[in-house]
Order: structure tokens, then sequence, then C-alpha cells
């Protein structure tokens, strides 16, 4: 599994909490649905700024610890206060704020398992193609 795997999950939560926003402004609130949606971008910009500062630094080719080091700054303050005043401003229920934030783990986790059944990567599906074998 590449990096691009990583943007498979975004991509695809990103979807999801859309659908699910929907169904959560219909039968619940916009309020609801609004603070769901806030907790996915938190959660999908922590991971975008992750993955950046892993390409940065852990990298086949000359690694750029400056552009790592300003991902960083960016990501830990700016995106932690601003989550912090995000939760401290008590508009939006912290469950779903909590909801939204958390649903990339259970989509991360279905799409390594179908991975695994679809006995991909793990089980040298890759690496056979890598190698001309069919």
């Amino acid at each position: 599994m590449g990096l691009e795997f990583i943007t498979r999950i975004i991509r695809t939560t990103a979807v999801l909490a859309l659908i699910v926003a929907l169904y959560l402004t219909m039968y619940y609130s916009g309020k609801v649905a609004l603070g769901f949606l806030i907790g996915v971008a938190w959660s999908l910009t922590n991971l975008y700024f992750i993955k950046g500062m892993v390409i940065e630094l852990i990298t086949p080719n000359e690694t750029r610890k400056d552009v790592a080091i300003v991902l960083g700054l960016i990501k830990f303050p700016v995106l932690y206060v601003g989550g912090y005043l995000i939760v401290a401003s008590g508009y939006f229920s912290v469950y779903s704020l909590l909801a939204g934030f958390s649903i990339i783990f259970p989509i991360a986790l279905l799409k390594v398992l179908g991975r695994v059944i679809l006995r991909m990567d793990v089980f040298g599906f890759e690496k056979k193609h890598a190698e001309g074998v069919h």
C-alpha cells in the first residue's frame, strides 16, 4: 500500500460524509450535520498534513525537512487550536464533532480489510503485477 491509499481514504471519507450529512440534516438538524462535517473536515485536514509530512521526510528522493517543518508549524498550532476553539465554542454537539472526526477510522479499516479479502498487497497481488506475472 502506497501513499495513494491515503488519498483514496480521504476521498471515500469525504463522499460518505456528504451522504451522512444529508441524512443528519433530514432526520436531526442542520446544526448536527454541520458539526459532523466540521469534524470530518478537521480529521481529513489532519490526515492530509500527516501525509505531506511523511512525503517530505520519508521518501526515496532527497528529503525536504524545511517543508516538513513548515507543514508541522501550520498543522499543530492552527489545526489543534482551531479544534479547541470549535469544541470550546459550545455551538456544535461534541458528539457530532466526535462522530465526524472518527468516521475516517472505520473507513480505513474497511479499505484495508477489502484489500486483504481481495488478496491485494498483502498476498503479493501488486508484486506479481510489478514483476509482469499475470
